[in-house]
């Protein structure tokens, strides 16, 4: 895939790094989580935030839901966008969700991504995030994991002993990279069965198909995928985005020619440059207002009126 060294963001991977310490990780549930087989690393579902510098700082925030087939979780998918979001002034969160490795399986995934971003709600004016700008972007088996609270969110509990409960679980926007969409026929066949095994129910894959579950109230999403991934198939991507179509919610939808799956923000690229998704993104972020606004570049002076 073609790639860009675009001026607005030339800053070293090494720098990246060093400017965006996470803090300690988050129990989304502080007295263990729900059908919680134990009470092992992997039975403990986490937040792990990365604030951006204050003087950066946008006060936006995007859950990520890292690939790895619901079987594992795939760092660069992970800390890595965590780290760039940093960089650019926007809260990054990676979910540590549960895993069919962990012998978990539907609804617990789906279970830590709502609980994720109604703690992030809860939690917004502690952790200096607008509660009415939090995302969530997932790559591969982690973007159908936000497809489907894209898809399947609620407004919380107001009954709820549990403030956090109360909150929405409804992100505000949606950003899927190489995204799984479906559960049918072009579906990812690792990722569905780690998610519903083998010969799940029809109801099951129907739920969970979330091409099939966007509705007017979807929030506004940017996807992106390649035509040549032979891992995870573009149509996945081109169904959703004509869901969205459909159902008069914005998007904005880009299939790039070459790269194949799991690329990230790019690998075995110079330090300072990333995949042209990126700097496509943070475009279509800066037209909704979840960046702050650039100082235009210097010109030349203007004579003044005396001269």
């Amino acid at each position: 895939m073609r790639h860009v060294a675009a001026s607005i963001f030339a800053f070293s991977l090494l720098s990246l790094r060093l400017s965006a310490a996470p803090l300690p990780p988050v129990p989304l549930w502080p007295d263990g989580a729900p059908g919680a087989l134990g009470t092992a690393p992997k039975d403990i579902p986490t937040l792990t935030i990365y604030p951006p510098d204050p003087d950066k700082a946008t006060g936006a925030a995007f859950v990520i839901c890292p690939g790895g087939g619901y079987g594992g979780l795939a760092p660069h998918e992970g800390a890595g966008y965590a780290v760039w979001f940093a960089e650019h002034g926007i809260t990054g969160i990676v979910l540590k969700y549960r895993l069919s490795s962990g012998g978990y399986h539907h609804p617990a995934m789906i279970e830590d991504a709502s609980r994720a971003l109604r703690l992030v709600r809860a939690n917004a004016v502690a952790w200096k995030i607008d509660p009415n700008r939090i995302g969530i972007i997932g790559s591969s088996a982690g973007g159908h994991l936000a497809a489907t609270l894209l898809t399947h969110y609620d407004a919380g509990k107001p009954d709820s002993p549990d403030p956090v409960e109360r909150q929405s679980c409804r992100p505000d926007l949606g950003i899927l990279c190489y995204a799984v969409i479906t559960m049918g026929p072009d579906t990812q066949s690792g990722t569905h069965d780690n998610l519903i095994g083998k010969t799940p129910a029809p109801e099951l894959v129907e739920e969970l198909s979330n091409e099939k579950h966007v509705t007017a109230d979807t929030p506004p999403c940017f996807i992106w995928h390649t035509y040549e991934d032979t891992a995870v198939k573009v149509i996945n991507a081109i169904d959703f985005a004509s869901a969205l179509l459909a159902h008069h919610v914005p998007f904005e939808l880009h299939v790039y020619e070459k790269g194949n799956h799991g690329q990230g923000l790019g690998k075995n690229l110079p330090p300072g440059e990333h995949l042209r998704w990126a700097a496509d993104l943070l475009g279509w972020l800066g037209d909704r207002g979840w960046l702050k606004a650039l100082s235009p570049p210097p010109g030349p002076v203007a004579p003044s009126p005396s001269q």
